[in-house]
């Protein structure tokens, strides 16, 4: 009986069974993971968070991330990993020295085409003005009782990039990581419900008719680019410059990722380093990434009122900043002879290309000859630019 008893207690039944908090969190893991297997939701990212979320809260497995303290961050990499176990070893290697999100950044550049933003530079200011859910969140969490700290890295949501999202939590409000990162990463993937959604409240069907290669044979671009191979080298060193000298913080994001965008466009002679960007190191640094992230969230962290004001603030980031492109779009048709389309606005997330597809589907369900597919990716890239900048300003400011 003795033998049976000390199996028991080598088991986790016991401790699984005295703590209800952690059958909610089993449960919720495998949740995601139905939804990354199963809906495909963001496949790529919340299987291994999800799958983190499951073995950081088995009983006894020692996966579990801990809590930043003092004494941990004086302890040396090896002494963590003997201490506290080898995930938290990754977890403060790669998560906490901010490592692994300018990684996938640089992969994601180097999976990037800047030359639909080239060709139609004037759409990239909608880019720009989609970002507004992200401070108008932020103003709304201060009033919530969020520290300011907090309430940036809980808008930054609103520009619909997870990488940028976690690097912002990290550097701002470490304890809220695996919250924001799963609100991020699934708003994410819910593009083709929320543009829709927010576009049947807001854009008339005379606007989403609005043709834009019509538009461009009525009121011709007076700018051409004469060599866009060679633009598309120039462009990711000279905004790289820029964005150096005017926002510092945001370089380890925008940086990489431009570094990225021009192995790329350099072609066979960096082939592959740009191979190596997006394939082995992004692929690497998503699965540390995940797994480290889910491991954050246990119950002592995880369930609380915190969670749900998180959850339901990014959703309300994620909506504004829709409707902050489509607005600015329509205020610009006032004034122009030249008409945009609304869902070109709609796309000025960093949810690179799902959101223009998304809206060229949109567009196409009203006129089959409609296709801006090429118009949307333009605002869509430069949201990606845009949401790593307000990032940098924020971290720059607030840390």
């Amino acid at each position: 009986m003795e033998v049976l008893n000390k199996l028991y207690e080598m088991t986790a039944f016991g401790a699984i069974g005295e703590d209800p908090s952690t059958l909610v969190m089993l449960a919720l893991a495998l949740f995601l993971l139905y939804l990354g297997i199963v809906k495909r939701f963001e496949p790529l990212l919340l299987v291994p968070i999800a799958f983190g979320v499951l073995l950081a809260n088995f009983p006894g497995g020692n996966m579990a991330v801990t809590p930043s303290t003092e004494i941990i961050e004086h302890m040396t990499i090896l002494e963590i990993a003997k201490e506290h176990g080898i995930m938290n070893m990754l977890y403060y290697m790669l998560i906490k020295t901010g490592l692994l999100p300018p990684l996938i950044f640089m992969g994601v550049g180097a999976m990037t085409d800047f030359g639909p933003m080239l060709r139609n530079l004037k759409l990239a200011f909608f880019g720009a003005a989609a970002q507004i859910g992200i401070f108008t969140v932020l103003i709304s969490a201060v009033a919530l009782g969020f520290s300011l700290k907090e309430a940036a890295a809980l808008g930054i949501i609103g520009g619909a990039d997870g990488p940028t999202a976690i690097y912002t939590a990290i550097k701002l409000a470490p304890h809220l990581l695996g919250p924001i990162a799963i609100a991020a990463y699934s708003y994410m993937a819910l593009v083709p419900v929320i543009i829709p959604l927010v576009v049947k409240f807001t854009v008339s069907e005379k606007e989403l008719k609005i043709n834009m290669k019509e538009q461009d044979k009525l009121y011709p671009s007076k700018v051409k680019i004469k060599d866009l191979n060679r633009t598309k080298i120039i462009f990711p060193i000279v905004l790289c410059a820029i964005v150096s000298i005017l926002v510092p913080s945001s370089v380890p994001l925008v940086g990489m990722l431009l570094f990225g965008n021009l192995i790329k466009e350099i072609g066979s002679d960096t082939n592959r380093l740009m191979v190596a960007a997006s394939e082995t190191i992004m692929n690497v640094a998503t699965i540390f990434l995940g797994l480290t992230v889910g491991a954050t969230m246990t119950a002592a962290t995880f369930l609380d009122q915190t969670t749900l004001l998180i959850i339901l603030g990014g959703f309300i980031a994620f909506a504004i900043s829709i409707f902050g492109g489509i607005m600015a779009v329509k205020v610009h048709n006032i004034f122009s002879n030249k008409k945009i389309n609304p869902l070109i606005g709609a796309t000025g997330l960093s949810a690179v290309p799902m959101a223009s597809r998304v809206a060229n589907d949109i567009a196409l369900k009203y006129d089959n000859k409609n296709h801006l597919l090429q118009y949307a990716m333009s605002s869509n890239i430069s949201g990606v630019i845009g949401s790593a900048v307000a990032a940098g300003v924020l971290i720059s400011f607030l840390s």
